[in-house]
């Protein structure tokens, strides 16, 4: 996909836990691992938004587009 979620450098720039973060959005521990990983193949725009809010970021701070992933990924 090339949709890259870079949720894991915002945790660690905002130094809150992805436990932390589940309470705040009210998102399970497994939905946001998922999303995490890059695994998830949607988002809900509520919960971009929840996660925006408690994140203090704008959307693309979580989400990038990168043209070469799918060939990357597929020489895997």
């Amino acid at each position: 996909m090339a949709i890259r979620v870079t949720l894991d450098r915002v945790l660690l720039e905002r130094r809150m836990s992805l436990t932390e973060l589940c309470d705040r959005v009210g998102v399970t521990m497994a939905n946001l691992s998922i999303l995490k990983t890059g695994k998830a193949k949607a988002i809900r725009f509520s919960t971009l938004e929840a996660l925006c809010r408690e994140l203090n970021c704008q959307p693309g701070e979580l989400l990038q587009f990168e043209a070469n992933i799918e060939e990357r990924d597929a020489a895997e």
